[in-house]
């Protein structure tokens, strides 16, 4: 283990963690995790550091991107600062897309998009569970270690200027805007970041099957790859996602 030299504004002076080195605002492990229980720690230390680690998984194009793994640094001036601002509810309903073939596969909702799923009744420790599923991934993939300044898990995105949703939208408050609703609502954490992919712990999911079919949409709206790269409808779509702790988005 090294020692690594944080930012002179982080609240902690250092940390304990594997080789590795800054880019930008992300700091990243020059190799693959190899002590899953690293992950759990650094969640367990966020309180302290404010540093919040995310799981890198695999792909060439981090490393043809070289030093610059966030992409687009024109992304990042004030996104931050305007997550509070954004709608959300507004925001999933402009990414919903038009309906499908004849649209049957989108039954029982249409054109317009549905709204968002009501708050989770349940308590549940997010960040905890984000600490378990983060190593439980940890160890089962061959990703790096990525650490990120952020009070919020959700704000990742944002501060990074990270631009795997480009296809979708170039707002990348917005993308940081429906992951703090889904902190908030659902207790989904970010844990995975990777090129054009994103893995949320979840605390607490849905487990009605109208809850599940109402987030189903949010899902369809925020990455339509999930729902056209599954077989079924909108019904088969909620029902996978009720109960499901780990939530996986791709884009293309």
């Amino acid at each position: 283990m090294t020692v690594v030299q944080l930012h002179p504004h982080t609240p902690a002076a250092e940390l304990a963690l594997p080789p590795g080195r800054w880019h930008g605002r992300l700091w990243v492990s020059d190799s693959a995790l190899t002590n899953p229980d690293r992950y759990l720690a650094c969640v367990a230390a966020h309180s302290r550091t404010g540093l919040w680690p995310v799981l890198i998984p695999p792909d060439l194009r981090f490393e043809l991107s070289g030093e610059d793994w966030t992409v687009d640094r024109g992304r990042l001036a004030s996104a931050g600062d305007r997550i509070a601002d954004v709608d959300v509810a507004a925001t999933l309903a402009e990414w919903w897309r038009e309906p499908c073939c004849d649209g049957s596969c989108l039954h029982p909702f249409g054109a317009e998009f549905p709204g968002l799923t009501k708050h989770s009744t349940r308590r549940a420790d997010p960040l905890a569970e984000a600490g378990n599923t983060g190593s439980i991934l940890a160890a089962r993939a061959d990703c790096r270690l990525g650490l990120v300044e952020t009070e919020r898990p959700a704000d990742v995105p944002a501060l990074l200027g990270w631009a795997g949703m480009i296809n979708t939208t170039d707002d990348v408050a917005a993308v940081s805007a429906v992951l703090r609703s889904w902190e908030e609502r659902f207790g989904a954490v970010l844990i995975s970041l990777g090129f054009d992919s994103l893995e949320l712990s979840v605390a607490a999911p849905p487990k009605s099957r109208d809850r599940a079919l109402a987030l189903a949409a949010e899902h369809r709206a925020f990455c339509v790859q999930n729902f056209t790269g599954q077989p079924g409808d909108m019904r088969d779509f909620g029902t996978n996602l009720a109960g499901r702790r780990l939530w996986r988005f791709w884009w293309d």
